[in-house]
């Protein structure tokens, strides 16, 4: 399970999300590389069945939770947009 929030990106209000994997938060912009629709196939839900890749639920593009890198499928290479985070007392901050 993801958590959701927006961000001003190029001073418009974008989509992203935050995911934990192996201990570790990783935040992407929310955005298929293929075309521009939102990964989420029900809210907060990111990732495939067996928990091991991101997915888009429109196109089935799966990417590496740990560094948004194009894993297979419509994303042909190209990967999400990361966001940098730092965990700091169990709070989640933004660094970018």
């Amino acid at each position: 399970m993801g958590v959701r929030f927006e961000l001003p990106w190029y001073g418009v209000a974008s989509p992203a999300f935050a995911v934990r994997y192996n201990g570790q938060v990783h935040a992407y912009l929310n955005r298929c590389a293929h075309v521009p629709v939102q990964l989420d196939w029900q809210q907060g839900e990111f990732f495939d069945h067996s928990r091991l890749y991101l997915i888009c639920a429109t196109h089935g593009a799966l990417y590496a939770p740990d560094s948004g890198r194009c894993m297979g499928g419509r994303c042909s290479g190209k990967g999400l947009q990361p966001l940098g985070v730092v965990e700091r007392d169990g709070l989640v901050y933004l660094t970018s």
